[in-house]
């Protein structure tokens, strides 16, 4: 990291009450040495990225970082703060700080650094000299790997370049500890006599950046500790090298240390296993070890290994949690498909008329030169790719629960859904039916000459024949029932009730701008056009009404008060117009995250106007998708453009309202850089 990190972008007395301030000092470095083209502009872009999850790790480090079109080479600038500054970490304020800025597309350096970086972070010994440095020459050259004269250096404490290479790729084997092999009785009788005890291991964290190899480093350490050979496949957000079949084959245990799904599971089956978080593999890698030691003694092979939902999150997080990750599992799979076959049918009827929903096969029936038989065919492929709505959300619902076994039992509950009316409600239930029975098959004790064909043959098998029963014959006829009793409600759905759902849908949609109650929102709108009616094309029209808002306000508002607005948000605000008007409400996520605080609120403010106005003017819609450019396939088109700009007006005037209320002092910026310095910036 030689050329990343100069003595002129060290600051051993960072002086910063915040983190912006900390993230500031450094950043005015970098522009110093002509690294940063726009100070405010890569400042935002930091910002942006903080507001998405917390930079702060464990021992009192930050590592600030993003990517920004404002940077025109990977550069790491580091502050030694005495005070500390908080970075959110959960054991308290950073002293050591790193502000890690990489230019726009280039993944592989920005991944690069922060991997290698945190593999050094869980050395003690580095973070030690890095305490002790007396100058910054010599914090610059420890962090490079580079000779440096100074304590640390005479020390050796200073990283190598060797060490450094394995960030991507599955470790080499940790020779065991000079003290030879472990005693018989610590072994277990699991490894031949002779030689040491084996461990793969896999590592991974939602961003697939600093803790996937924080975890990775402090279990090579321990296991170097403990005389054990240890493997770890990191997958980051790089990508991942596997770790070799004869490894896997020849361990004697399996570590998994994840917060998201670990890839390809199924290689470690019929292994001892330690299944775990992330974090336990950074705070308690030798528990973890010991652990993984004793289920190999004991001949402990798990049936049932828990899935990646039941591991993520807090151990305080209940069912309730889990089952919105399961239920938003099976949605994020299906909207592709509604998408598809949604827009697919509304090129149809846009060319052939409502009627073209009668035209015969067009693999009986097909005229090249007729634009009705290009409307049937546009229109019958959407239908099939729509069929796949429900079988899809109960499939993926099943995988979230139960990995790759629960897909066969689900995608069969779905088209037993499918089959007996029972919709998207049945499609949920399917799901979850199917999930919970292969989790409870997978919890049942069997020879070990069945494990091996338990997940391609046993569990999908079971699954499915317990699946379909409980469909056909218990819970499925209640179901169709109820999606019926829905349908008839939004058929007759009028007046005041039309309003308060919609005004309910348009504050959904604009809460979190594509998170999971925007996506409830969605979700609940697709699923009546499976069976439409004219309350389900209300639904789906106040829906995408509402969730077209708030980017089309962000646009507006940086275009009436640009000085509001840093330049990288104005820069934004004008790809927000495009945006919005396709019903891209992530538009607006770059405003959110820099000012959740007056920008959500306005959101769904404007959301509630718009939803409530669609319903009151009876729009329809029968696409799901597509914002403007579906305007002629919805209902009342006039009124419903009105309803929009109404809401757009809304978000707009209280964005505008509440960020010139604001009262803030501006920092302090170098002269050549006022001209372009906005009055209010978005780091406030």
């Amino acid at each position: 990291m030689s050329e990343l990190i100069t003595p002129e972008l060290v600051d051993l007395d960072l002086s910063a009450d915040s983190k912006e301030a900390a993230a500031r000092a450094l950043a005015e470095r970098m522009v110093e040495s002509g690294r940063v083209t726009d100070l405010d502009g890569f400042l935002a872009d930091v910002a942006a990225r903080e507001a998405q999850m917390p930079t702060g790790l464990e021992g009192g480090i930050g590592i600030p970082h993003c990517r920004s079109p404002h940077v025109t080479a990977p550069t790491l600038a580091f502050g030694r703060a005495p005070a500390g500054v908080d970075f959110g970490a959960p054991d308290g304020p950073a002293d050591l700080v790193f502000l890690i800025a990489a230019p726009a597309g280039a993944d592989d350096a920005h991944l690069s650094i922060l991997s290698t970086l945190a593999r050094r972070l869980m050395r003690p010994e580095f973070v030690a000299a890095l305490r002790a440095a007396a100058t910054p020459a010599e914090a610059a050259a420890l962090i490079s790997g580079e000779p440096a004269a100074g304590p640390a250096a005479e020390a050796g404490t200073g990283p190598t370049a060797e060490t450094d290479a394995r960030a991507d790729s599955p470790t080499p084997p940790v020779p065991p500890a000079a003290a030879g092999p472990a005693p018989a009785g610590d072994r277990g009788g699991s490894p031949a006599a002779g030689r040491p005890f084996r461990v793969v291991a896999v590592t991974s964290c939602p961003t697939g950046i600093a803790h996937t190899y924080m975890a990775a480093e402090s279990l090579q350490q321990a296991a170097a500790e403990a005389g054990i050979d240890l493997r770890v496949e990191t997958q980051g957000s790089a990508g991942f090298t596997r770790l070799a079949a004869q490894d896997i084959a020849a361990a004697d245990a399996v570590v998994f240390a994840h917060d998201v799904p670990v890839r390809d599971r199924a290689r470690f089956a019929g292994k001892p296993t330690v299944d775990t978080g992330v974090k336990a593999g950074i705070d308690r890698p030798a528990e973890l070890l010991a652990e993984a030691r004793d289920k190999a003694a004991r001949g402990e092979i798990a049936d049932h290994a828990p899935t990646p939902v039941e591991q993520a999150g807090e151990e305080a997080d209940g069912y309730g949690a889990k089952l919105r990750t399961w239920l938003m599992s099976g949605v994020s799979y299906m909207v592709p498909f509604v998408a598809a076959g949604g827009l697919l049918i509304a090129l149809a009827f846009a060319i052939g008329g409502y009627e073209i929903n009668t035209a015969p096969s067009v693999a009986e029936h097909f005229v090249w030169t007729e634009s009705a038989s290009w409307a049937a065919l546009l229109f019958q492929t959407g239908g099939l790719a729509f069929g796949f709505l429900v079988p899809v959300l109960a499939g993926y619902i099943a995988y979230g629960m139960a990995d790759r076994p629960g897909l066969v039992p689900g995608f069969v509950g779905g088209a037993v859904a499918l089959t007996i009316d029972a919709g998207f409600l049945g499609g949920l239930i399917a799901g979850l039916i199917a999930g919970g029975t292969v989790l409870a098959v997978q919890r049942l004790k069997v020879p070990t000459a069945l494990r091996g064909i338990m997940p391609v043959v046993v569990l999908p098998l079971i699954g499915s024949a317990v699946t379909a029963f409980l469909m056909f014959l218990v819970v499925g006829k209640p179901v169709a029932s109820l999606q019926q009793a829905l349908t008839d409600w939004l058929s007759g759905l009028s007046g005041a009730n039309a309003i308060i759902l919609g005004v309910i849908l348009g504050l959904m949609m604009c809460f979190d701008l594509g998170g999971p109650l925007n996506k409830v929102a969605y979700a609940f709108a697709i699923g009546g056009l499976a069976t439409p009616n004219e309350g389900s094309l209300k639904v789906m029209a106040a829906v995408m009404a509402a969730g077209m808002v708030p980017p089309l306000a962000m646009a507006l508002a940086t275009t009436l008060r640009g000085r509001l607005f840093s330049k990288t948000e104005r820069e934004n605000g004008k790809a927000a117009w495009f945006l919005g008007a396709s019903f891209i409400s992530e538009g607006a996520i770059p405003f959110a995250a820099a000012d959740p605080l007056r920008v959500i609120p306005a959101a769904m403010a404007g959301g509630a106007v718009t939803g409530a106005l669609s319903m009151a003017f009876e729009c329809t819609l029968r696409a799901p998708h597509g914002g403007i450019f579906v305007i002629p396939l919805i209902g009342n088109p006039l009124l419903y453009l009105i309803a929009i700009a109404a809401g757009t007006a809304t978000t707009a005037g209280l964005v505008i309202l509440l960020k010139g209320l604001r009262g803030r002092e501006e920092p302090q910026t170098p002269a050549a850089d006022r001209a372009d310095q906005p009055r209010v910036t978005a780091a406030a």
